[in-house]
């Protein structure tokens, strides 16, 4: 088994691996029917405020934008997993923009959804997005505490062979 993973990446395929189906599904079934979509137990809590506040064209809409918003989410973590594919980027940190990316999103997203569940007095939602929002939140601390992968410096022989070949001469000072 390879131990050249960082926790930071591990971590982060680990919640893509939740967030990638769950998001996409949801947003689809936005797309599909956004009314109807908005309604599902993932978005109530966002569909009962947006009712209250907005018409019926504006509600479609920001169920659009709601989905488009996870949609980006779901990207960024496929765009990380297909970064922490590659040895060398993966112990590089190279991929740890496109976690940082998805993390940010999907942690105002889930903010947001856990806010207007509280507002509106949904308790399951708000469990299931308060869920949400610390999984990404404890990844994106995991993310902030991790070093930076140093790079391996491997000893030049060609250093060492200079300093053979150098006098030790008093005059040559």
């Amino acid at each position: 088994m390879s131990t050249n993973w960082r926790i930071s990446s591990f971590n982060g395929a680990l919640l893509a691996a939740y967030f990638i189906p769950t998001w996409t599904i949801v947003a689809f079934r936005i797309i599909i029917s956004p009314i109807h979509g908005l309604y599902e137990r993932p978005n109530i809590s966002v569909a009962l405020f947006i009712i209250d506040h907005l018409s019926a064209i504006n509600t479609v809409r920001f169920a659009w934008l709601l989905a488009f918003g996870k949609l980006t989410v779901v990207a960024f973590f496929a765009i990380f997993v297909v970064f922490i594919i590659r040895a060398s980027i993966r112990k590089a940190g190279g991929c740890d923009e496109a976690l940082a990316m998805a993390l940010g999103f999907g942690s105002v997203i889930s903010f947001a959804s856990m806010v207007l569940a509280s507002q509106v007095g949904e308790i399951m939602a708000l469990r299931l997005h308060a869920t949400e929002l610390l999984m990404l939140l404890g990844t994106a601390i995991v993310l902030l505490v991790e070093r930076p992968a140093q790079p391996e410096v491997e000893r030049d022989t060609a250093s060492d062979d200079l300093s053979l070949q150098q006098s030790q001469l008093p005059y040559n000072r």
